[in-house]
Formats: C-alpha cells, structure tokens, sequence
C-alpha cells in the first residue's frame, strides 16, 4: 500500500501539490495524468525517496522494491540478456553464491529461494520481454554498446520489467518504443503482479492497462475508479454540476446584490438589506476545476489538386547499396489519411523520406504532382531547431516580408503565446517546441502532411487538439504514430511496412492488435461469455401498451443497476477503505461490482428485446 499523507511540495517557489492526501492499496494499476509541467514526474520523484514533501509524509511498507525506468542502459560489452538478467539483484547473488557455498544447510536455502524466484525460467523470461519490446532473439545476444540511446531505453525498460519490483513506476515509456512495443507493454502492464503507478499521455494504453486514475490538477491529487475514459467521463460530469452550480449562485449573488442596491438607503429594508450583504460576504465561489483551454492547432490547406498526387512504381528506397524497401507500387491521392503501421526498423522513416522527396528512389520512378507542396514533420527536428533562436526569429526567417504584428499572430495560432515567443528555443518545454516544429513544418498550407511520431511531447488534451486539427485539414495525411488512439480517429487506411514491403492492411487497428499479439507469442485475453438472449415468454401479450410498460420496467431496472455501481465505486474510492475495514471489505465490493456489471448486461438485453418487439407493434 501508497499512502500519501496530507503532502505538499514547491519547486523554486512554485507549488506544485498542495496537502493532497491519496491511498493506493496494493496491487492496483493507476495511471498517472495532468498538464505538462503539472509536477506528476516530481511526484515519482517524492515516492521514490529523491525528493521530501515540504509538508505531510509518504509511508510504503518496509522492504517495499520500488522500481523505475532512471536512464538509458550503459553502453557495455554485456549482452542485452546479461543486462536484464542482471537487473534481478537476488537472483544475481544467490546464483553466485550458489557456486561458492559449502554449508548443506546453506545449499539448501540457496536451492529453494531460486526455486521461489523461478530462476529455472529466468532466461526464458528476459528473453520474452526482450522480444516484446522489439528485439528479436538473434540480437539479444549482441552487446549493449552495439545499439543506440533509444534503443537503450528500451533495455532498460525490459530490465525493470524483468526485476519485478513490489511499486513500478513508469514515467512516459511509450515515448521510446513503436505502436507495436507499445501494444506489447498495456498487454504486459495489465497482467503485471504488483502495483503499477505510470504516467502517460498515451489514451490507449490508459484505456487497457490500469484500473485507476490519480489526477494532479490545481495542485491537487484525485484518485478515480476505472479507466482513462471512464475519468474523462466522471470529470466532465462534475464540470458540468460545478458548472450549474456557479450559475445558480450567480444567479443568487445577483438577485441579492439588487436587493441592496435598491434597499440600502431605505430605513424600513436597511437591517434586510444588511442580512443580504452579510451573506454575499460569506458565500463562497463554486471550486473551478476547469484549467487554462489547451491551445489548438491550425493546419491551412492548399487549392485542391487532382489524383494522384504521388504514385511508386516498381520503387526501391534505401541507402547507398543497402535496399531497405523492395517492389514498392503506391498511390496517394488528394483525401488520403494513412497509417504507416509495423516495427522501428523496418522502414517506416525511408517510406516517408520518399515520399517527402528527402530520398531518392534507388530503383524505379517516383512521380509527383506538380504543385504539390509536403509538410514534413519527424522527431529529429526538435533537435534541429536553433538554438539560441526565439520562436519569432525562426517564423521571420520563413516570412521576412511580414510585420511583426502578423507573425506574432501566426505563432498563436499555432499555440504559441506571447509569454513564450521572445524566449529561446532551449528554453521551451518539449511540447513547445513540437508546436513550432508543426508550425514550421505547416506554415506553406501544404497538399500532404507527413506526421513522424507527433505526439511524444504533447498531453492528452493538445493530442486531442491535434486530431480536432487534423480532422478539419483537407489535404492528405501520412502518420507515424505509437498512438494507437491518433491512428484510430485520423487514419482510413492501413498500410503494413514489414519485411521490406509495403502492403495494404485490410482490417482495423482492433484486427492489428491481435495479429501482432500472435506473431509475439502473447496469450490474448479470452473474450467474456455473451449474456445468453432470455427465452421469450410462451404467452407474451403484444398490445403497445403492456409492451410500453415493460420498457419502462427495463428502463427503470437499469437506473437503479447504475446506481448501485456508483455506490459502490464511490466506497471503493474511499481512502480509508483498506486501512479500515481491509482487504475482506474490498474483495466483497468487488465481487459485489461485477455480479451488478453481469446483471446490467442481462437487463440490456431484456431493455433490447422489448424495444424491437414495440417497435414491431404498428
């Protein structure tokens, strides 16, 4: 068990928590979220020992392993199954000592914890992890120095993995790995033994790996029972009463100001009016949990050209005598919003260089329309933005002729305010600097927008702008993504980069997911039953009116179905739960929950059943 008690916490004078207090009973999976910049990797940070609250305590059990993805792997001569191996530190020891020990008795300890620890399965378990994440068995071998600083990252997350830790604390892991050791990892997360706390702006893996949200907003922490979209759901029901309620006390707050107004002066009303003005002194305003609104994106589009815009024949891409792509025949028209799916590596870049025109085809003809104009954006060009330049010195460079005036007003669309544009680039956040990067990458109104990987910097709500964005754009759209919601909302073809081809994949992202589950030799969940349809009655009057009133019967069954679940979420809730009334209590409101999940099922289908037999009554 978690348990924040009553913490508080400011960076250089800034506060960014403020007597929060939060109890996470073990073994549940929470995702981490808020704003950038909000403080969530701080609080790792606090839970981890490396930081003290300026107030109030954090207590974890003693002998607790909390476990965290810090940096890179090392660049050593260790093979990549040595380096996670090695990251099981009791394994490590035992083993080691295992050949030196003497004493039967010792020996026999030795023999069993490694039995416990499963240390017979430890090579098959790296190895699985390893290749979960994208490195196949063959590479596993090599040494880690062979490979670069992102692919580290992802040794290093299979090390953690491996170790096992009680608490694991995951900050952003699908900024470094592909759509497809992304799926790998909400798979993995959401069968993982232990606690997991993880920050992320990935909607998908929210959605699939955690049953709880810890939300840090105005310098406060709030803890929901269920997904990210059930939070999103919860919250924008609460904004809307908040909401309501600011309005009726404004309403209030007016009726009584004009009573004062009109009454102050006047001997018979004056001790009235002062009643009226005591309360409007002590009436307190409705908490605003509505944060500062994201800024949007704005993609202008360009004359509408005829198709196809870019065709491939016969095209093969790489690089000096190296062919990465083999055969390619494509065509991308006008409306087209494509999906570049399949593993880093196996050239998703080199396709979208060819098709930005920044590689030329080896073998085969590239042909393009001949006013077209490509926006381009890839992850490499944070990197090549200049430092030491202010966001106005690069829009100026691209529109010289322009007043300031006007490029500042560029750059708020783009989501870039005043407070920011005068200050230079190694100064913004990551997420400001991938808004100039799309801005730059936009500013011509381009027929076709190439989009490698744009959402590693931005939080859910400017991820949600960017498909707002993209959605209204009316050129075509090339996407890179490990955003599996990103692709779901914005792509209407899948194209499969894979073993050196390029091939249109038919099915959907629901359909991908299982194909690339299968080839990894993941176990897919096994789907739950289906509520078994309920046998009609042998005599079941047809008349509207009985059959109205037996809707109605449904409807009112669900309602109170609903009902109860919230009831019981709401104790589930509880902080105090646990500590309380422990593990007993938990495990029966669970139980509890899913047999009322089970009949609400049921209930749908009678609901279902008895609306198509009124709508058969004429």
């Amino acid at each position: 068990m978690l348990a924040l008690n009553d913490i508080s916490f400011a960076m250089e004078g800034k506060p960014l928590i403020d007597r929060s207090s939060v109890i996470i009973p073990a073994g549940h999976k929470v995702g981490l979220v808020g704003r950038n910049g909000s403080g969530k990797t701080t609080l790792f940070k606090l839970i981890q020992g490396q930081l003290d609250p300026d107030t109030g305590g954090i207590k974890i059990p003693r002998g607790t392993k909390i476990g965290g993805v810090a940096q890179e792997a090392p660049a050593s001569d260790l093979s990549l199954l040595e380096t996670v191996l090695k990251a099981d530190k009791e394994l490590q020891d035992l083993q080691e000592e295992a050949t030196t020990a003497t004493d039967p008795a010792r020996i026999s300890d030795i023999q069993l914890r490694l039995t416990d620890i499963g240390a017979h399965s430890a090579n098959a378990r790296a190895s699985a992890i390893l290749t979960g994440l994208g490195f196949p068995a063959e590479e596993q071998t090599r040494p880690t120095k062979e490979f670069s600083g992102g692919w580290r990252m992802r040794v290093a997350l299979a090390a953690i993995l491996f170790a096992e830790p009680d608490f694991l604390l995951l900050d952003e892991p699908t900024n470094y790995l592909d759509l497809e050791g992304t799926i790998w990892l909400e798979n993995y997360l959401a069968r993982y033994p232990h606690t997991v706390l993880i920050i992320s702006h990935d909607r998908e893996l929210l959605n699939r790996a955690v049953g709880h949200i810890l939300h840090l907003s105005q310098r406060t922490l709030t803890l929901y029972t269920g997904n990210y979209d059930t939070f999103e759901a919860d919250r924008r029901a609460k904004l809307e009463l908040l909401a309501s309620a600011a309005r009726k006390q404004e309403t209030e707050r007016a009726h009584l100001q004009s009573f004062v107004d009109r009454f102050r002066y006047k001997a018979s009303k004056a001790r009235q009016a002062q009643s009226r003005v005591k309360r409007l002194e002590k009436m307190q305003p409705v908490a605003n949990l509505i944060e500062g609104t994201v800024a949007g994106f704005n993609f202008q589009s360009s004359d509408e050209l005829a198709p196809p815009i870019i065709r491939l024949d016969e095209v093969d891409a790489g690089y000096g005598d190296t062919i990465v792509l083999h055969g390619m025949d494509l065509r991308i028209d006008p409306d087209d919003r494509i999906a570049l799916l399949g593993a880093n590596g196996q050239g998703k870049s080199t396709l979208s260089k060819i098709i930005a025109g920044r590689l030329a085809p080896l073998v085969g003809s590239l042909r393009t329309s001949s006013r077209l104009k490509i926006g381009y954006f890839a992850q490499h060009q944070l990197d090549e933005l200049t430092l030491g330049e202010t966001p106005l010195e690069h829009i100026r460079r691209l529109r010289p002729a322009l007043p300031p005036a006007k490029l500042r007003a560029l750059l708020a669309a783009g989501g870039l305010g005043a407070d920011i544009v005068d200050n230079p680039v190694e100064r913004l956040s990551g997420g400001q600097k991938a808004r100039l990067a799309l801005l730059i990458a936009t500013i011509d109104a381009p027929h076709l927008l190439i989009l490698d990987e744009p959402t590693n910097h931005l939080d859910i709500e400017s991820r949600e702008a960017l498909i707002h964005a993209l959605t209204a754009y009316e050129g075509a759209v090339i996407l890179v993504s490990h955003d599996a919601h990103l692709v779901d909302c914005v792509a209407d073809r899948l194209w499969l980069v894979d073993g050196g081809r390029v091939r249109p994949f038919e099915e959907d992202m629901s359909a991908y997911r299982k194909f690339l589950l299968a080839r990894r030799g993941v176990k897919l969940r096994q789907p739950s039953q289906k509520p078994q349809k309920p046998k009609a009655a042998k005599s079941k009057p047809t008349n509207k009116v009985v059959l109205t009133a037996e809707l109605r019967k449904c409807e009112e069954r669900l309602e109170k179905l609903d009902v109860m679940r919230k009831r019981i979420d709401e104790m589930l809730a509880e902080p105090d739960l646990y500590m309380k009334q422990g593990p007993g209590r938990m495990n029966e409101l669970q139980k509890k929950r899913r047999e009322i999940l089970a009949a609400t099922e049921k209930a749908e289908a009678l609901w279902l059943s008895a609306q198509e037999k009124l709508e058969g009554v004429t």
